[in-house]
């Protein structure tokens, strides 16, 4: 056991080029299990390992009230030690191939109500051309529920403005249709006309959003952004792109939106969720929309 481990240590050193601290981590949590595995069972080496026993030491860890993230993580470690004792041959078979991962509780971010964040839009300096940008960027984010990705992607081919709608491309560049309502049509609007053209600087660039240096935003731009006017508006508490997301999302059910709308508002990737919501059209969305969103 020790033999392979140390091999493996060393293909993730040499091949994978970890940094030294993700290597050491997956020596302690390997050290742990192999341990309980020596000291538990009655096995005469590493081949002889099955799902029980993994089971039963995921189980001990569990009652030891480690962190689901630290259970989660330690059981990555496994995983992929096998994964490597398989693939060099030393065993006929990946004990752990077919056990599901610890499933991780999850958590929910901070939520930011309708007072917080009209203080932070309304903090925005809009004299300038990238006052006027930053300030259609948070409503952008809160009104529509994008994505920083999508955010940063989407361009000015895929504004509708006669129709009040928005054409979103989201994870495995799936398509969706998204409302502007009024209020973000507006602002929207007055940084297409009296602010982008004073940013562009390359015609072939068409995005939405584009940088002072008239390139398209980056995630991390938008993460600045966000923090920038949220220091400014005084709102202590974490928040980030994905926090306006969370937001919309929350203040659409709490004013009464079906769940099934916010779904398809939201783009969620599941199959299920998505086959269950592809009835809803255009109309029904710019209406539920209008009724329920508090900036529409």
């Amino acid at each position: 056991m020790e033999t392979y481990l140390h091999e493996y240590l060393t293909m993730l050193r040499v091949e994978k080029n970890l940094a030294t601290n993700t290597i050491e981590a997956y020596e302690r949590d390997l050290n742990v299990y192999l341990a309980f595995i020596v000291e538990e069972g009655s096995l005469a080496s590493i081949k002889d390992i099955s799902q029980e026993e993994i089971r039963f030491f995921i189980r001990s860890l569990s009652q030891m009230d480690l962190a689901p993230a630290s259970v989660a993580r330690i059981f990555s470690s496994i995983r992929s030690y096998h994964a490597f004792i398989s693939d060099e041959g030393y065993c006929n078979e990946n004990p752990s191939l077919q056990l599901v991962a610890p499933k991780m509780p999850k958590k929910l971010p901070d939520i930011l109500s309708v007072e917080e964040m009209n203080r932070i839009i309304q903090s925005v300096e809009t004299k300038t051309s990238v006052g006027k940008r930053d300030q259609a960027i948070l409503e952008m984010l809160y009104s529509c529920g994008l994505r920083v990705s999508e955010l940063c992607d989407l361009s000015v081919s895929e504004l509708f403005f006669d129709e009040e709608l928005i054409r979103v491309t989201g994870k495995g560049n799936k398509q969706r249709i998204v409302p502007l309502g009024k209020n973000i049509k507006e602002i929207l609007n007055q940084y297409l006309i009296h602010a982008r053209p004073t940013l562009a600087k390359n015609a072939s660039i068409g995005n939405v959003f584009l940088s002072q240096n008239g390139k398209s935003l980056t995630r991390m731009s938008i993460y600045n952004i966000v923090k920038k006017w949220v220091n400014i508006a005084e709102i202590h508490k974490p928040v980030s792109p994905h926090t306006f997301r969370h937001s919309f999302a929350t203040h659409m059910l709490e004013g009464g939106a079906d769940l099934r709308f916010v779904q398809v508002m939201l783009g969620h990737s599941d199959i299920t969720t998505t086959q269950i919501y592809t009835h809803l059209d255009k109309t029904t969305l710019s209406e539920i929309h209008r009724q329920y969103h508090p900036r529409s």
